[in-house]
């Protein structure tokens, strides 16, 4: 058999229309799993609590057939809050795969770019200064659409202070942990020198919780990511030859400057949803998409399952929070004991792979 009589393996394809993609059995198969895996513990998250409800009792109420007094606890009391651990926890994976992606690097997530910090800073402000011009602007809007502004600013500086003829991922996550330490330091002065019961409330918003949510904040939060994941899907099919470098994806046609910025853009407003509807929610970015490219066998991080992983984290840490844990502890304080020990691995592995 001589050298030309070997075919390499093509991977089949699909065409629905306009669009085409690659057949992919792998990766569609540990998506579907996630996503079941993430509606199971979404239900056990309802069914958790002072009233305890079996799966197959909150299963009857999600169709509308269950009891009236099952409706009244799922829908009115515990709905909004499994609701927005899954809204978040979306918004969140996929902002984390979207800046990992660009950045080229797992360390690029919207927690180190410091966009939950700029969030943070402003909605500490918001919380602690009283009086003033700026203090009775953000009395106006409230503090979700604060955080939402500090978030958008500061994602928008890292970007404008990174570009050089383009963003360079090593640039843009050195400059993002410089702006994350100014904000940082803005939010612990905000704190020092603000009034005790403002702090109190503060440090409580800080932590990251999904506590006390309502139908109006959820709804919020739903709509707006979803018109950001429209448009983060719509130009999902240019982003992918900018994984083959930036030359060849110029050769190939894509306008990778443009494509960059309206990701970037997407990602970085991904967040700010997620920041102002459930606080600073530590390493859900950084680690769902880190996880859901190893479980998919994937160079990149997917959207689908980073995001599908995130919401999995997300409401298994609350869930966690609330049933095994003591004191009924804020999610953030579950993902952040998460969070730091994958952090160290992912230090210790990029180490190991470039010692020099």
């Amino acid at each position: 058999m001589s050298e030309t009589d070997v075919k390499p393996a093509l991977t089949p394809g699909v065409r629905l229309g306009p669009l085409s993609f690659v057949w992919r059995p792998w990766l569609v198969l540990v998506t579907l799993v996630l996503a079941a895996a993430t509606f199971l513990v979404f239900c056990l998250s309802i069914s958790v609590g002072d009233f305890p409800i079996g799966l197959s009792r909150v299963m009857a109420t999600l169709v509308g057939r269950g009891e009236q007094v099952d409706e009244f606890v799922i829908m009115d009391l515990r709905m909004p809050r499994a609701l927005a651990g899954l809204v978040v926890g979306i918004a969140l994976g996929v902002s984390g795969a979207i800046t990992q992606s660009v950045a080229r690097n797992p360390l690029a997530s919207p927690d180190i770019l410091g966009i939950t910090g700029g969030a943070s800073a402003v909605a500490v402000f918001s919380v602690t200064v009283s009086g003033g011009t700026a203090a009775a602007v953000i009395d106006s809007i409230g503090l979700s659409a604060a955080a939402l502004a500090g978030g958008l600013c500061t994602g928008l500086l890292v970007y404008f202070l990174a570009w050089r003829r383009g963003v360079d991922g090593f640039r843009l996550i050195l400059i993002g942990i410089s702006v994350s330490a100014v904000t940082q330091a803005i939010t612990t002065w905000l704190l020092v020198s603000a009034d005790i019961r403002d702090v109190a409330r503060a440090q409580a918003w800080l932590v990251g919780s999904l506590e006390n949510r309502s139908w109006d904040q959820v709804w919020v939060a739903f709509w707006c990511s979803l018109g950001l994941l429209v448009v983060v899907a719509a130009a999902a099919f240019q982003f992918k030859p900018l994984h083959l470098g930036d030359d060849i994806a110029a050769g190939l046609g894509v306008r990778f400057g443009r494509v960059r910025a309206v990701l970037l853009l997407c990602a970085v407003l991904l967040a700010a949803v997620a920041v102002s509807s459930a606080g600073p929610v530590p390493f859900v970015a950084l680690v769902a998409p880190q996880v859901a490219m190893r479980l998919t066998r994937r160079p990149t991080p997917p959207l689908i399952a980073s995001g599908l992983f995130g919401a999995l984290l997300l409401i298994g840490a609350d869930l966690t929070a609330r049933a095994v844990l003591p004191n009924n502890l804020p999610v953030g304080v579950v993902t952040a004991a998460i969070g730091g020990p994958f952090l160290v691995y992912l230090l210790v592995r990029a180490n190991l792979k470039n010692p020099k």
